[in-house]
């Protein structure tokens, strides 16, 4: 994903890219092509680009293993300056270009972004029961049978542990 800028006036520019997945080195979960929605903002040696991320992926639901289909959305924020960079630069988020630069790839930071757009937990609904521990019915689609009271023997020292502190 490249934007041209040696033919850029000062002021906002405003720009969307698409693009399939695997160009920018996208795999699975991700799928389509990802959308880029980019506004630009010029100054005498300074490009500031503000971009906003829409990317369709597959997941499994952590809770109740079934496959489904999201949309993710991202923003980033990087800053170019034209110039020479300085000996001691550690921000992640500011490049530094040559004068001659006629052309930025955001390519990498898309990809990067998108990445990080993955949910730590992903749910297929906020709202997911998830399956039965004891039988694995999905509990979105039908009500098990299993005994709700059931304790698992392994935890009966935990409960009378509990039930001690709550008679003191």
């Amino acid at each position: 994903m490249k934007i041209k800028i040696s033919n850029l006036g000062e002021g906002t520019h405003e720009f969307k890219l698409s693009e399939p997945v695997n160009s920018i080195g996208l795999e699975s979960p991700f799928l389509g092509n990802v959308e880029v929605e980019i506004e630009i903002k010029k100054s005498h040696n300074q490009i500031i680009l503000d971009s906003k991320i829409f990317v369709d992926a597959v997941f499994e639901c952590d809770r109740c293993t079934v496959e489904f289909r999201k949309k993710l959305c991202t923003n980033f924020e990087m800053v170019y300056l034209q110039g020479v960079e300085p000996v001691e630069s550690k921000s992640d988020n500011i490049s530094y270009i040559s004068l001659e630069t006629d052309v930025i790839d955001i390519s990498d930071d898309v990809r990067d972004f998108s990445i990080l757009a993955v949910p730590m937990k992903k749910l297929c609904t906020e709202e997911c029961k998830g399956l039965c521990y004891r039988c694995g019915t999905n509990l979105n689609e039908e009500n098990c049978t299993c005994d709700q009271n059931y304790v698992d023997a392994r935890w009966l020292p935990l409960k009378e542990l509990k039930n001690n502190f709550n008679t003191n």
